[in-house]
Order: C-alpha cells, then sequence, then structure tokens
C-alpha cells in the first residue's frame, strides 16, 4: 500500500468527476499554474513529494497530497487515471519528469501537458507521446526578447511563425480609416482589434479610425508583426 499525506475537503475520485486538472510537481511552474487555475473557477489536485511544500499549498488548492508520483500504485490511489487533464510540472527532477509522463500515458490519460527544461528533454517527451509539451522558460525568453527589441507592450507567439502584438498605435495610422491605410496590403500584418482608454476593446472594421493613446492588437507573421511595431 503506497503512503502519501491528503490535505483538503475533497476527495480525488469526486474530483475527477467534477473535470478537475491534477498538478503534479508545485514548483513555480506548477504552483502558479495551480493557483492560475483556481481563480479561474477550476478544482485542482497538487501532488508533490515535498512536505514543505505541500504544507505550503494547504488551503490555496482543492486538494493537495505529498506522494511519489513515479509509483503507479500511488497515482491509481489518488485516482489520477480517472481524470482527463494532467499536467508534469516537475522541473528538478528529469528523470521523475520522465517516469511521471509515461505512468500517465500508460493509463491512457486523454490530456497531458508535460514540462521540459532542455531541448532534449522536451523531444523525449514527445517520442514517448506526450502531446503537449511546455517550455516555459524557453518560451518566457523568446517573448521578453522580442519586447526588449521592440516597443510592444505584449508578445504572444501562435505557432511557429504567426505572432500577436499588443502595441501603440503608430502616427501613420492616427486618424486615417484602416480600409485607406492599407495596412494588411502595406506591412502584411492585420489589425484586429483596439482598446481606447474610454471605451474599452472593440473589433476593428475597414471603417475603424484610430485616435492617439488607442493600442492596437496586430497579427501576422513573427518578422511582419515586429518589423510593424517599430515604426515611428
Amino acid at each position: 500500500m503506497a503512503k502519501f499525506s491528503l490535505f483538503g475537503h475533497s476527495q480525488p475520485a469526486r474530483m475527477a468527476e467534477e473535470d478537475a486538472v491534477v498538478v503534479i510537481g508545485l514548483g513555480r511552474f506548477g504552483s502558479s499554474l495551480a493557483i492560475e487555475l483556481m481563480e479561474s473557477g477550476t478544482e485542482v489536485l497538487g501532488i508533490d513529494a515535498d512536505e514543505d511544500i505541500v504544507q505550503a499549498h494547504n488551503g490555496l488548492l482543492t486538494h493537495v497530497v505529498r506522494a511519489d508520483s513515479t509509483k503507479e500504485e500511488t497515482l491509481r490511489q489518488l485516482s489520477v487515471p480517472d481524470f482527463s487533464s494532467v499536467v508534469v510540472a516537475i522541473g528538478g527532477d528529469i528523470q521523475a519528469n520522465i517516469l511521471t509522463a509515461s505512468l500517465l500515458l500508460k493509463m491512457g490519460i486523454p490530456n497531458i501537458w508535460a514540462k521540459a527544461v532542455s531541448e532534449p528533454h522536451g523531444k523525449i517527451l514527445e517520442q514517448l507521446g506526450v502531446a503537449h509539451v511546455v517550455r516555459p522558460e524557453k518560451e518566457m525568453g523568446k517573448r521578453v526578447a522580442h519586447l526588449v527589441r521592440g516597443v510592444m507592450q505584449d508578445y504572444i507567439e501562435i505557432g511557429e511563425n504567426f505572432a500577436l502584438v499588443k502595441m501603440a498605435t503608430p502616427p501613420d495610422l492616427v486618424g486615417v480609416p484602416l480600409g485607406e491605410a492599407r495596412v494588411r496590403a502595406t506591412h502584411f500584418v492585420t489589425v484586429t482589434a483596439y482598446n481606447r482608454p474610454v471605451s474599452g476593446w472593440s473589433y476593428t472594421t475597414v471603417d475603424t479610425v484610430l485616435e492617439a493613446g488607442d493600442t492596437i492588437l496586430v497579427a501576422g507573421e513573427s518578422r511582419r508583426v515586429e518589423a510593424f511595431s517599430l515604426l515611428r
């Protein structure tokens, strides 16, 4: 019989029926993810091998457990196979990360997300069959690099070569209907929405006239939107 310490008011078996999420590994990434899920209204079963970490999350998550996720018996006793979504957020122990992911795949869990701390690690997870491999440090590094180089307020990469950028309205677009500005024909990007301090966010049309102080969302190829963000 596997041994583990349980904290929380709900049993894992009941949580699995409520479309909750299991987060295994409550370090910086796993903790932030789990708490964000809770704040969005999703119940979370958190699992970590460290007693102090588990104690620190008692009361923050629906249920938190001190347990060894590399033991199949433990995962089954916690009803983990009954959950549809599990995140392997273990970062400090690659072996435990890979073994845990392998066990989850064996259990047939349909929606597995796993953190990779390096490219080789990520490739191993992909070769195992993990559909969603997350590289938080690399992805955040790329995002910040784009923000540092330009005047973007935010940058989100969507796929291999497509991005969505939040930025101030370039002076050349102020006071001109977007249909006349020919942004797509000239810069090969699309202004999809704009935010005006008084009225908030709205979708753009060909008749939209942007004002100084508006914030816009621009979509397009990564290099194109970055070049567009540099317009003065």
